[in-house]
């Protein structure tokens, strides 16, 4: 193993080493992305020769997407390498499926960072490096790409935290400690410590854009411009600089242009166009949505300014969908309207499974609060979706209204209303979320209630 008091200042030990000093603190949880090939491998063996010295937790993880064939021989092989190591190591199948406008190497990366996303750990660790950095910069000029997509792939990058059931949970920062050192040096470094790693097959296959430029193109560039991968860097960080003022600007609109989490129609239109795109772009990776392309992107722009307040927009682009209502701007998966004829019975549990997206009812007893569990029980407890002519009181000084009108009056969009789960007791609508109970089951002081509450998965 290597002795990083043993190796020159500008070895890629000691560059590893500088950058943990200054990142990582005593006690932290780091969690290394391991595929198995040469770039992961020397990582770990750098982080090993600091994990002591450094006092951080090493965890090593591997995402097996089952695209190759070979995917389980390389499962086995970090499998074999950590038990070697003495490291824990967290193993992940996931399955990739081809998505329309999206290549099945890019749905796998989305996949792999939605996996990243959800660990509990302080750094999630990459072993990407300056010529990765290159390669992507020309990839994303070749497609187009504007300021954001131009810019590089940051050393550290900090996650947005993500509401749960529980509470806020603080996702790991991503670090890629290896990100100003080349290819060629970190061969060098696996073969002076006879380390052992895995070929990825679809590496020397051309047919890859990533490949071809690797192959082809990049080895031609290097003989005239030998210095391109620190230019590459340098032009991407530019690009870093200008995204982040425009990420600034578009946060000084949406403090304009949004109440309730939502982009005010009207003052979405009082921008200049670039500007309202610039916003919109910036909105929709907030919310973690994979952009359309720039001609959509402007088509929606286009289609936003000219809506009045009472047009009822609906844009699908991927999997996702903008719908306008009131004067207000929906953003949201694209989800298919419920079966009407779907119902499921409850028999006590704690919690149901609505919908295959994951969305659930939870219930939970307490006396004097929420529905008379008596008065439910005497009849079978229903859950079903809305089909019409449904009827309540949730307000014992008022009369009884269709759930038509209760919508309505709460400002329910019409999408939102067939997709929300009721409660019944045999034929008597008991409870809407967001709207309540009916007076008639509502618990008083002395009776067992049970509290209802829905729980629609936003991820």
């Amino acid at each position: 193993m290597a002795n990083s008091k043993k190796l020159p200042l500008n070895s890629i030990s000691n560059r590893v080493e500088s950058i943990l000093h200054e990142r990582v603190h005593q006690n932290d949880h780091l969690i290394l992305g391991l595929s198995g090939g040469i770039d992961s491998v020397v990582l770990l063996n750098i982080l090993l020769s600091f994990s002591h010295e450094l006092k951080f937790t090493l965890t090593a993880l591997h995402v097996n997407h089952g695209i190759s064939l070979n995917a389980n021989k390389w499962e086995n092989f970090c499998l074999d390498l950590c038990n070697i190591h003495n490291i824990p190591i967290k193993l992940v199948q996931l399955k990739i499926n081809k998505l329309p406008g999206i290549s099945l190497e890019a749905n796998a990366r989305n996949a792999r960072y939605q996996v990243f996303e959800n660990l509990k750990a302080d750094y999630v660790i990459l072993a990407q490096h300056i010529d990765d950095q290159a390669e992507t910069l020309l990839l994303q000029m070749i497609r187009g790409a504007g300021v954001k997509g131009l810019s590089a792939m940051p050393m550290v990058r900090d996650q947005i935290p993500k509401e749960r059931d529980e509470g806020i949970h603080l996702r790991p920062k991503i670090l890629r400690p290896l990100l100003e050192i080349s290819r060629k040096e970190i061969e060098g470094y696996a073969k002076d410590n006879k380390l052992s790693w895995i070929e990825d097959e679809s590496n020397n296959n051309i047919s890859f854009s990533r490949n071809f430029l690797r192959h082809k193109i990049l080895p031609a560039l290097e003989i005239k411009f030998p210095s391109y991968r620190k230019t590459f860097l340098r032009t991407s960080r530019h690009m870093s600089e200008a995204n982040s003022l425009l990420d600034d600007l578009a946060r000084i609109d949406s403090k304009k242009c949004v109440i309730s989490d939502r982009i005010q129609i009207r003052k979405l239109q009082e921008l200049n166009f670039l500007r309202a795109k610039n916003m919109l772009r910036y909105d929709l990776i907030r919310r973690g949505i994979t952009l359309p392309s720039t001609a959509k992107l402007e088509d929606m722009i286009r289609q936003l300014f000219t809506s009045k307040l009472d047009t009822k927009l609906h844009i699908i682009f991927g999997g996702n969908e903008i719908r306008t209502f009131k004067g207000s701007i929906y953003v949201r998966k694209a989800n298919k309207l419920p079966n009407k004829e779907w119902k499921i019975l409850w028999n006590g549990e704690k919690k149901l499974e609505i919908t295959e997206k994951g969305d659930s009812v939870k219930f939970i007893q307490e006396k004097g609060k929420g529905i008379n569990l008596q008065k439910l029980r005497k009849k079978p407890i229903i859950i079903r979706f809305r089909s019409g002519g449904e009827h309540m009181r949730p307000d014992s000084n008022r009369p009884r209204r269709s759930l038509k009108n209760l919508f309505q009056e709460k400002s329910y969009p019409q999408w939102e209303r067939e997709s929300l789960p009721l409660l019944f007791s045999g034929e008597h609508l008991v409870w809407v979320p967001g709207i309540g109970i009916d007076c008639a089951f509502q618990a008083s002081e002395s009776d067992l209630g049970l509290i209802v509450s829905w729980h629609p998965n936003t991820d």
